[in-house]
Parts: C-alpha cells; sequence; structure tokens
C-alpha cells in the first residue's frame, strides 16, 4: 500500500491571503525572486531566514510554503516552539516534502538531542535534493548550539536578514491591509495614526484589527476625525 504525505501545515486554515509574497513590504533585493524559484523547484540550495520579532520570518516562510503547494509540489512547515526535546518525533516523515520550511529555530537552540535531530533531517533533505527554509531570530553564529556539525549546515544556506520596518514600510503595511479589505483609508488619517501608534508591528496590526471592525459596524471612512472617535484621541 502506497503511504500518503500529509502535509504539516494545512494552509487554507492557517495561512492568511495576505501571507503570501505579493503582500511582503520592505523585502531585501534578490529575497523574493530566490524564495520563489525555491518554492517553484526552479532553482536548489536552502535559505535561513533572521531578524528581530514582527520582521516577517513566518510570513515568507509560509508564503514559500502556498507557491510551492500552487506549483503542485509537495510542501510542509512545522514550528519548533514547544517541541523542545521533542523535534525527532515532530519531524518524523518530513523528508518527504519537496519543500520543508522550519520556524523558530531558537526554541530548540541548546537542546543537544534535538540538534542532533535537526542535522540528521537536514542531511536526509540534502541527500533527497530537497529545499529546505529555516527561520530564527539571530544568525547561525548566534543560536548558542552545543552541536558544531549543525552549524556548519546552517552556514551553507543562502541567509538573509529581514529588516525591521522603517515608518514608510509600516504606512505601506496599512494601507495593503486597508485596501485588501476594501476600506478608505484617508491619507490624513493614515499619517494620524502612524504619529501616534506603537513602532511595534504587532500593536499596530492590533489597532488596525480595531478600526477595521469599528469601521464596519459604523460604515464610516477611516478619516481622522471617526479615528479621534475610536481611540478616545485629544
Amino acid at each position: 500500500m502506497t503511504e500518503t504525505f500529509v502535509p504539516q501545515l494545512p494552509l487554507a486554515l492557517r495561512a492568511p491571503p495576505d501571507q503570501r509574497f505579493e503582500r511582503y513590504v520592505q523585502a531585501p533585493d534578490g529575497l523574493l525572486p530566490q524564495l520563489r524559484g525555491l518554492a517553484a523547484g526552479r532553482i536548489a540550495g536552502g535559505v535561513y531566514l533572521h531578524g528581530p520579532q514582527a520582521t516577517g520570518k513566518t510570513h515568507l516562510l509560509l508564503a514559500s510554503c502556498a507557491e510551492a503547494q500552487q506549483a503542485g509540489r509537495q510542501m510542509a512547515y512545522l514550528s519548533l516552539r514547544g517541541l523542545r526535546g521533542r523535534v525527532r518525533l515532530a519531524s518524523e516523515g518530513l523528508e518527504r516534502a519537496e519543500l520543508l520550511a522550519l520556524d523558530d529555530l531558537d526554541a530548540v537552540a541548546g537542546e543537544r538531542a534535538d540538534e542532533v535531530a535537526l542535522f540528521d533531517l537536514h542531511n536526509r533533505m540534502q541527500d533527497a535534493g530537497r529545499t529546505l527554509l529555516y527561520a530564527a531570530k539571530v544568525a547561525p553564529d548566534a543560536l548558542g548550539l552545543v552541536l558544531p556539525d549543525l552549524r556548519s549546515r546552517l552556514a551553507q544556506c543562502a541567509r538573509w536578514a529581514l529588516p525591521v520596518l522603517d515608518d514608510a514600510g509600516r504606512a505601506e503595511l496599512l494601507r495593503q491591509r486597508a485596501a485588501a479589505r476594501g476600506l478608505d483609508f484617508d491619507p490624513a488619517a493614515l499619517d494620524w495614526l502612524l504619529r501616534r501608534a506603537s513602532r511595534d508591528i504587532a500593536s499596530l496590526t492590533a489597532l488596525f484589527e480595531r478600526l477595521d471592525r469599528a469601521s464596519l459596524a459604523a460604515q464610516r471612512r477611516l478619516t481622522v476625525p471617526f479615528l479621534r472617535q475610536v481611540l478616545g484621541a485629544d
């Protein structure tokens, strides 16, 4: 009986439509073409993404998985968060994916058994000519790995440092989200909001969701007076 490969990520349920390549803001030059090529199987190799929280690491991994799936390739996504001490069990069979995205590598760094499991998985994927994508908050040398062989494998990947969004990037992010939902975001209101909102992307996104709900309920455009009313600002 033929064994069926089941992706670790049911994209229709867990990858929101806004986590696609075209929605990623301020990508370093050359990054998206490389990820698209890897996802489609046009180029070989591995990629290691690193950057602080809210720089879009998961976004790019999910976008790669979505594009691979659209190209008819088998893909899998696995976050290592919460899997410390259990990576070998969680990674069984993942080498059957043509593209494998491993997120939150920081979560298991320093746990030797997990590092050995990742090293073995990397080798199996490499031997089979598969594509591996990694994401962590820091570069491989700063991860605190105890297994030199794993550090060496990660260092062989193309490494990309993801930047924190600047003001222009934050504005573009909100414009994209508003346009995708059919919201009319007055430019003056956008500028007003960005001058008062937290620079943290997660907080900014949560604030936008609040404004989206309020706008829908009141059937109002996102203008400065409406933002003042909703946020209680002077």
